[in-house]
């Protein structure tokens, strides 16, 4: 064993401790909130459920223009008409995430109407709620080609401008479920652990890339249309969260660079007590 392999394998341990150290004492420290007055925010599925409280709270803490992806256009107007009347420039393209070609093309469309966007929040999603043997084929690839692969595509497209500008940031609207699987909607747990994976690789890979970083959001059981029905064991001790507390936690995320968001807290405790 030569010396530099000794003197790495002993200022390990002591590594660690810096970071913890480090770790601990930013937690107790107030974070500061950067201001999203020249950014240009990208929300796939915007016209509807959280993404569209998404829209909503990144208007009113001061984005300088929402962008809005979808396959809906009725919902996906409705939602741009209420943001620009807010006094927020909005713009709106109907586009299918789980189409290559189609993000690509958008993207350029993006760049050459609007400008560059530094703020990607990866929320379309899909979810058909059937066991494996009960649920269709195409049904399963639509879950796994929006839910997953439509990340790999927008992320594509937009993130090699935020590296050149050295400034942006990718969200991803996750699940719990990507950690805490349940029976009935294999599909949906399925696509967001995959999704998880991603973005921990992504993030992971961008550490070294001054001024991008990323966010993953994990929330429980939303009231949303994608979820009517859903029923938990526990109503009174886990209720379902609003959309609009999510977005408003989420875009705080993004204000204070936080990496992974769990909602609520209490879902700490249910990743550790399932490892």
């Amino acid at each position: 064993m030569d010396f530099k392999c000794l003197g790495c394998m002993v200022l390990f341990p002591i590594h660690i401790l810096y970071y913890i150290l480090k770790a601990s004492v930013c937690l107790l420290q107030p974070s500061r909130r950067r201001t999203l007055t020249k950014e240009v925010v990208l929300i796939t599925g915007g016209g509807r459920g959280i993404g569209r409280h998404l829209a909503q709270e990144f208007a009113k803490q001061g984005a300088k223009k929402v962008i809005l992806w979808g396959r809906t256009e009725k919902s996906l107007k409705e939602t741009c008409e209420e943001i620009s009347q807010s006094g927020t420039e909005c713009h709106y393209f109907l586009c299918d995430v789980a189409n290559r070609e189609e993000v690509y093309k958008q993207a350029k469309v993006v760049r050459e109407k609007v400008g560059d966007v530094t703020i990607l929040v990866n929320n379309a999603a899909v979810v058909h709620g059937k066991s494996l043997m009960d649920c269709d084929d195409d049904a399963l690839l639509k879950s796994q080609h929006i839910n997953t692969m439509g990340q790999f595509w927008t992320t594509k497209a937009f993130l090699p401008r935020m590296l050149e500008l050295q400034h942006g940031h990718v969200v991803c609207i996750n699940s719990i479920l990507s950690q805490s699987p349940i029976p009935g909607a294999i599909d949906y747990c399925t696509s967001k652990a995959s999704s998880l994976a991603f973005m921990e690789s992504l993030t992971l890979g961008l550490l070294d890339c001054p001024g991008v970083g990323c966010t993953t959001v994990l929330p429980f059981h939303t009231n949303t249309e994608m979820f009517q029905g859903m029923r938990v064991r526990f109503p009174a001790l886990f209720p379902p969260l609003k959309p609009e507390t999510v977005a408003e936690r989420t875009v705080d995320a993004v204000r204070t660079n936080t990496a992974y968001l769990y909602m609520p807290w209490t879902m700490h405790a249910l990743v550790v007590l399932k490892r």
